[in-house]
């Protein structure tokens, strides 16, 4: 198997930013140093070329990030000042998604060490997210016809709004998306499965709610799953509002991932929010994922 990194994921952001810039570093250090993945698992990501990124978003909102000039209260709703180093951390996730899903069909699961980036738009980034990476993927391999029909996992505590205004009105994608209900984004899209979570939700009623919202995906026969692995629904971090245990995130991506296993169904998996207090405690909710796929996948 192998798993997609750039060193330009880690984020040079300005003293006192609210979003933990080093937890990607962090993870590929992790993970090589507990014997989760080898050296020879990690592999450079590519860039993503303009046809990759014009699939799902407007040619004018690339050119501005590309070239610097996207108005700064665009900006702001991102959430990142614009810097040359956003703009190619942006085209690296976006060609690190893609790689992994083509992986994925090959070997059967995949991955990056970042990406989840599901509060883009078509013509507009949001929520710390400039260009979306399930729509990117999605529609790469759509296009290439390398699958027919493509699934969207979205377990991120935040509605994948983003996923559902490019994807879900697609009959060839299937977008289902299990959020806090009172969390960001407060304008929700209509994902195809929405399901939503009081403030506090714990262990139990989160994996009860997940395991009655999968056969819907699994009725829908993808070739591929998008997994967006997000670890913000666990208890410590600051923007999740929800109440699950590191043992409860493992759970969930058991589930996930071993009745994906048993149906033959490739798995792309991107990690998504995590925003820990402390931020070790989202770095390590990461590794458990890429640990339980490793259990279940045997690589």
């Amino acid at each position: 198997m192998k798993v997609f990194y750039s060193d330009s994921f880690d984020l040079n952001l300005p003293p006192g930013h609210r979003f933990p810039g080093t937890k990607y570093g962090m993870l590929r250090r992790t993970l090589l140093n507990e014997n989760i993945l080898a050296p020879d698992q990690l592999e450079i990501s590519p860039m993503a070329s303009d046809a990759d990124l014009l699939r799902a978003h407007a040619q004018p909102f690339v050119d501005s990030i590309e070239q610097g000039t996207i108005d700064p209260a665009a900006m702001r709703r991102i959430g990142f000042p614009w810097s040359r180093h956003i703009a190619v951390r942006a085209r690296a996730t976006m060609g690190g998604a893609i790689a992994a899903a083509r992986e994925a069909m090959i070997t059967g699961l995949s991955g990056q060490l970042a990406g989840g980036t599901h509060h883009a738009h078509y013509d507009f980034g949001a929520g710390y997210c400039v260009y979306n990476d399930f729509a990117v993927a999605a529609l790469a391999l759509l296009t290439e016809g390398v699958v027919s029909r493509v699934a969207i996992i979205d377990l991120d505590v935040h509605q994948g709004d983003g996923n559902a205004a490019l994807l879900a009105p697609r009959p060839d994608c299937f977008v289902l998306s299990v959020h806090g209900e009172k969390n960001f984004p407060f304008r929700k899209h209509v994902s195809d499965l929405d399901v939503e979570l009081p403030d506090g939700t714990e262990d139990r009623d989160y994996l009860s709610a997940l395991a009655d919202a999968l056969p819907a995906v699994w009725d829908f026969r993808p070739d591929l799953v998008l997994y967006q692995a997000g670890v913000d629904p666990l208890k410590e971090d600051r923007l999740g509002r929800l109440a699950l245990t590191q043992e409860g995130l493992a759970a969930r991506d058991r589930l996930v991932l071993s009745e994906a296993y048993s149906r033959g169904v490739p798995v792309s998996m991107a990690i998504g929010g995590g925003y820990g207090d402390p931020i070790e405690a989202s770095v390590a909710a990461y590794a458990n994922t890429y640990r339980m796929a490793k259990a279940i996948h045997r690589f």
